[in-house]
């Protein structure tokens, strides 16, 4: 069984940084995809940022020159580092991995708990 477990999040003042961790109990290799995703009170879960297995980065256009999605394959780990926050920013951060084994295939999606972010304005 995949499991992914998030850390990190914390309660910070804006302009502040947080460092997101995704730690994958088996190695990042077998991912197509894994992403950030964030959730606000009362809002739809929005994809923040990904990375693909040959490093290609993507951001949402309300993160972009702020956040740093990244990788160390050796640990496992997937990262967030988050600079420059504000209360917008506000929300449960969730952990995601896919894995597409053949084209002819599905998608498999995994997800961590989920960690909180709040940012004091």
């Amino acid at each position: 069984q995949v499991q992914l477990v998030e850390s990190g999040g914390g309660l910070v003042q804006a302009g502040e940084s947080l460092r997101l961790s995704c730690a994958a109990s088996i190695s990042i290799f077998r991912f197509n995809t894994m992403g950030w995703y964030r959730q606000a009170p009362g809002k739809q879960r929005e994809l923040v940022a990904s990375i693909t297995s040959e490093g290609s980065t993507r951001y949402a256009d309300s993160v972009k020159g702020r956040f740093t999605i990244s990788k160390d394959s050796a640990k496992n780990t997937v990262y967030l580092q988050m600079n420059s926050l504000n209360a917008e920013d506000t929300a449960v951060y969730y952990c995601n991995a896919k894995s597409k084994q053949a084209d002819w295939g599905p998608t498999y999606d995994y997800w961590g708990q989920g960690t909180q972010v709040t940012v004091s304005s």
